[in-house]
């Protein structure tokens, strides 16, 4: 009798069960409170209640974890009366790379701490660029805006082509670099709009090329750069006028690679006349990157030039200029040049006038740590043309690993349909780092034909 009670008894709680499920139009049942973080030791930690370097340390345990149910525990921190907290926070949010932590990173892009600020902002970048600052405040606020050298570097910090940003994250990034309460924050927003390849920012980045802030002005002139609007190019020249010499130099470098024609003259004036020497060589590059055949005379009397900056601007003007009558005075030079910078232009040169020894020349320099970059930057700038371009493929076999990887680079940049066939062996390839840049090679040129491919017909 007793065993019939509990049987009766178990079935009404089924059928009650079932009722309830029917009633909720068949939805799942909601997860166990553990599921949703509610019950996680470090969510407990992370309330007020405890000190601040306890709740600290417990944000930095959920983005370890990697919980996503935790998210919202996290997001809801970022009100915690504690800037040191918030900031490990926001820290910890960027680490799960889910879509959901983008709209609590970018209010916290107007917190009221400027280190939480500048934290949010490269969180953001990072959560696309994959770089992002180090947990704790060791060396925190350090300021990375100076140029490191004279001759304009190629710079790589940059997302790779294809990638494709959240407009929110623009949005909220272009705010925090208008944002007149924190100087840092506007200067790591101009520079991450650069990262981030955002075109939409161009018009506010030429507005802040001319701000008054000398590190802002600069990042956004760098940004601008990166993006290569070339409608920008021309709303930068009247800065070869600024009576500061770093925007100045910047400036006269950027109008070249946004082939802003209209700062020729100035450039040569610069070039010819100003007596600062720096300045002297900053309007050599810019030159050199506009690469016009109306200079290819100022190139090859700076071939000979003292200043061996001036002569690597001079290469690589010729290089971009492609005259075939120069050919004669750069194998000369080429041959008198001692320093390996000028040489490795003078080769860039002599490649795009048809010289295939240059071609191999170029190609061993991928391996050299101080010139590697430099050297794959031109052979970019080569394959552009589909003839050079074949001619850069039998050099993926290299025995050298490092040749391998910075050859997937200049492929991910310039390569073809043609350039997929060729990086299916190095996906495959002994070297991890090889077979890694073969595999974001190959997204990069996928993602672009098919930007460039024409709409499908209906």
């Amino acid at each position: 009798m007793k065993h019939s009670v509990k049987l009766m008894m178990l079935l009404v709680i089924c059928v009650s069960s079932a009722a309830v499920i029917y009633a909720q139009g068949d939805k799942p049942a909601a997860p166990p409170a553990a599921s949703t973080g509610s019950s996680n030791p470090s969510v407990m930690l992370l309330k007020q209640g405890h000190s601040d370097s306890v709740r600290a340390k417990a944000a930095q345990s959920l983005g370890k974890e990697g919980d996503v149910t935790t998210i919202p525990a996290l997001a809801g921190a970022l009100s915690d009366p504690s800037s040191k907290v918030r900031r490990e926070v926001v820290l910890a949010l960027v680490q799960f790379h889910k879509t959901d932590v983008l709209p609590p990173l970018e209010q916290a892009t107007k917190d009221t701490d400027d280190g939480v600020r500048v934290t949010a902002v490269q969180c953001l970048v990072g959560y696309y660029s994959g770089v992002i600052p180090s947990s704790g405040l060791t060396g925190f606020m350090k300021k990375n805006w100076q140029r490191a050298s004279n001759h304009f570097q190629p710079d790589d910090s940059r997302i790779d082509p294809g990638i494709a940003v959240d407009p929110t994250v623009t949005t909220t990034l272009i705010a925090a670099m208008n944002d007149t309460r924190s100087s840092d924050g506007s200067r790591e927003a101009a520079k991450g709009l650069g990262i981030l390849v955002s075109k939409p920012a161009v018009p506010d980045l030429v507005k802040a090329a001319h701000a008054s802030d000398t590190d802002l002005a600069r990042e956004a002139i760098n940004s601008l750069t990166k993006i290569k609007d070339l409608d920008s190019g021309p709303k930068l020249v009247d800065l070869l006028d600024s009576p500061n010499k770093d925007v100045k130099r910047d400036a006269s470098v950027a109008v070249g690679i946004l082939r802003a024609k209209e700062a020729l003259p100035k450039l040569q004036t610069i070039f010819q006349t100003d007596p600062d020497q720096k300045d002297q060589v900053a309007a050599m590059q810019g030159l050199a990157f506009l690469g016009d055949k109306v200079s290819v005379p100022i190139f090859t009397k700076a071939l000979w030039s003292d200043d061996k900056s001036v002569r690597q601007g001079a290469g690589e003007g010729l290089a971009r200029a492609a005259d075939p009558q120069s050919r004669s005075e750069l194998e000369k030079a080429f041959s008198a040049e001692k320093d390996a910078s000028p040489k490795l232009a003078m080769e860039f040169a002599l490649a795009s006038l048809g010289k295939d020894d240059a071609v191999t020349d170029i190609v061993s320099e991928l391996s050299s740590k101080i010139r590697g970059d430099v050297a794959r930057s031109y052979l970019t700038e080569l394959c552009r043309n589909p003839a050079f371009l074949t001619k850069l493929y039998p050099y993926l076999q290299s025995p050298d690993s490092g040749i391998r990887k910075r050859l997937c680079v200049v492929l991910m940049y310039s390569g073809d349909q043609g350039s997929l066939q060729q990086l299916d062996r190095l996906e495959h390839d002994n070297d991890a780092d090889v077979a890694a840049a073969a595999l974001r090679a190959k997204r990069a040129i996928r993602a672009r034909l098919d930007a460039a491919a024409p709409a499908a017909k209906p």
